[in-house]
């Protein structure tokens, strides 16, 4: 008759080794669910500004055919899928682009000014101070490169700031009024993209 032998107890340092790597691969786990990959580019799903946990609310990509410029994402305090429900927000807001090529700021200044002043109607002429003195604070980048983050954070407290690479410049713009003409060039009647809308919105194109 056969006579079976139990294979001996695993040493503890195979146990511990075995455990390490299901902590690590656990840890990679939760790291892939509190990110999102669009297009190359990773976006947390939540961050913290002026004090405040925002949401994700979508990616989008800005492209003319072929060309790809930059993608972008919205964070809010609540999740949105419509223009009137982001505008209708308070509290502290981000949009993120992370620019895809290399190009003059002004370039970038030029898209800018032009989404918020075709968006903007008649409230064009009260802004137009603060529309100038934001393309003067892009222009002054001199030029953008592959891989820069451009983060358009609304603080209520202190207003709109623009930041390349996470260093802030210049004072921030005053307005909460400033900030919803931002928001709605990028998902207003008339977006730079409607497919950036879109994704912004996490609607269908």
């Amino acid at each position: 008759m056969p006579v079976f032998v139990s294979p001996p107890p695993p040493s503890r340092r195979v146990w511990l080794c075995a455990a390490a790597g299901a902590l690590a691969l656990a840890s990679v786990g939760a790291g892939a669910a509190h990110a999102a990959t669009f297009e190359g580019v990773q976006f947390d799903d939540r961050i913290t500004l002026a004090g405040r946990e925002l949401l994700l609310n979508g990616t989008g990509l800005r492209a003319a055919g072929w060309f790809k410029a930059y993608v972008a994402a919205l964070y809010l305090p609540q999740r949105a899928g419509s223009a009137p429900e982001v505008l209708a927000q308070g509290g502290p807001k981000r949009v993120r682009l992370v620019l895809l090529v290399d190009a003059p700021a002004i370039e970038l200044a030029k898209g800018f000014d032009k989404g918020v002043r075709r968006n903007s109607g008649a409230e064009v002429e009260v802004l137009r101070a603060r529309l100038a003195r934001m393309f003067e604070l892009m222009e002054s980048v001199g030029r953008v490169r592959q891989g820069d983050t451009v983060d358009l954070d609304f603080d209520p407290a202190r207003g709109t700031t623009l930041s390349l690479n996470g260093k802030a410049r210049g004072a921030p713009i005053a307005g909460d009024d400033f900030y919803a003409a931002v928001l709605r060039s990028f998902v207003g009647e008339h977006p730079y993209h409607k497919k950036l809308k879109s994704g912004l919105l996490g609607t269908p194109a």
